[in-house]
């Protein structure tokens, strides 16, 4: 792929089986078995068995490796497994992947999953407690001393600089978190089924590190989600309308770090996303106007506008309007703010339920869904259309 350059890739493979573990706070059982619980949700859920499985992908920070989770699934010989670093961006990449490899031929099935025990174990939001020496790690070295400790902490920065460069107030925040909650108050996977916010409830919790709140930020997941990826032809074999991959991307910056990029030229926007965005319109053929859904990484919910506006939906410092007028449907599964914090796979499921008109928040006739990964990271994206 080239960042000036439509690829070839769209319209080669497609997403035919989505499975996942229930959402919860303290799951009960290994990452292991959650990573073979949704592997194996997401084959039966394609029509395919374990010995169809030739590929799989998942990401760097993930305990259970992929050729592990291939034995203790019942899947036989691979040729090829792979792993996508930079946390939660590297969840659309992961499909990404699997497609290159079914379109070169080197895999006809390629599982994606991502499972972990980020809530009962090892809680992401707790910051930086360990460290190996590397050069990915240097710019932390400047960071951590002044006590930017977090990712709630990194993403602040950026969030304090779009409010001060835009005339807003945090309350623009606000209505991102109010979209996510009222959709995952109707779906009954989600975490906060049944407990939709208000603005005045946004405004009234408590400051995380300002100018985010406790509402700001996504959850803490104990859980597993997997998607099961084959060429368009045999998809239409399957069960389920395949999602077929219309563009997929990675995207990093200038002057890219692991979310502590402070010394871009403008803190205001994701110049990650924007060359996400830039491939997906320039392989797909489509815009903006041409979505019916976005699914967009919402860790917190400063990076969801800056991710609207970086992709063209409205213009800089517009985001929080756009999103309040519901022009577009954003986060119909509840997102990570709603359902479940689990990387940004259970987005890709969603979008995949929304084009089969399965989804329990479904929007009439969506054709064309947009998914985005982690922001403030190298990331990626997906825009998946329906096959019928």
């Amino acid at each position: 792929m080239s960042v000036r350059a439509k690829d070839t890739l769209g319209g080669r493979a497609a997403v035919v089986g989505i499975g996942a573990t229930e959402f919860s706070k303290d799951s009960g059982r290994s990452e292991l078995r959650l990573a073979v619980e949704a592997v194996r949700a997401a084959l039966d859920d394609a029509g395919l068995s374990p010995a169809d499985v030739d590929g799989m992908v998942t990401f760097t920070m993930d305990t259970s490796p992929e050729i592990t989770v291939a034995q203790a699934a019942g899947i036989g010989e691979l040729s090829f497994f792979s792993r996508i670093h930079y946390g939660g961006g590297a969840a659309c990449a992961t499909v990404q992947q699997a497609a290159l490899a079914v379109a070169a031929g080197v895999a006809e099935v390629v599982v994606c999953y991502r499972a972990f025990n980020e809530r009962s174990g090892r809680r992401f939001g707790s910051g930086v407690q360990h460290r190996e020496a590397s050069a990915e790690g240097v710019a932390l070295g400047w960071c951590l001393p002044p006590g930017l400790l977090t990712p709630a902490s990194w993403v602040a920065m950026a969030a304090r600089r779009y409010l001060h460069t835009h005339g807003l107030t945090p309350d623009a925040f606000g209505q991102v978190a109010v979209v996510d909650r009222a959709y995952a108050a109707t779906n009954p996977a989600a975490y906060f089924h049944g407990r939709p916010i208000t603005l005045a409830d946004h405004a009234a919790s408590r400051w995380i590190v300002e100018p985010l709140r406790l509402l700001d930020c996504c959850q803490e997941t104990d859980g597993g989600q997997a998607v099961v990826v084959t060429s368009v032809e045999r998809a239409r074999d399957l069960p389920h309308v395949p999602a077929v991959i219309a563009a997929a991307a990675q995207g990093a910056g200038r002057a890219q770090e692991q979310m502590t990029s402070f010394y871009r030229d403008d803190l205001s926007g994701l110049p990650e996303m924007g060359v996400v965005a830039r491939q997906l319109w320039r392989t797909s053929g489509m815009g903006p106007a041409d979505i019916d859904v976005a699914v967009l990484y919402d860790h917190f919910t400063p990076f969801v506008l800056m991710q609207l506006e970086e992709f063209g939906f409205c213009e800089p410092g517009a985001a929080a309007d756009f999103v309040a007028s519901r022009t577009l449907p954003l986060n119909t599964h509840g997102g990570q703010l709603g359902e479940a914090y689990l990387h940004g796979m259970n987005g890709i499921a969603e979008a995949v339920r929304q084009l089969r008109g399965t989804a329990v928040n479904r929007i009439p006739d969506a054709a064309r869904t947009l998914v985005t990964a982690g922001t403030g990271v190298p990331t990626s994206g997906l825009i998946l259309t329906a096959d019928r």
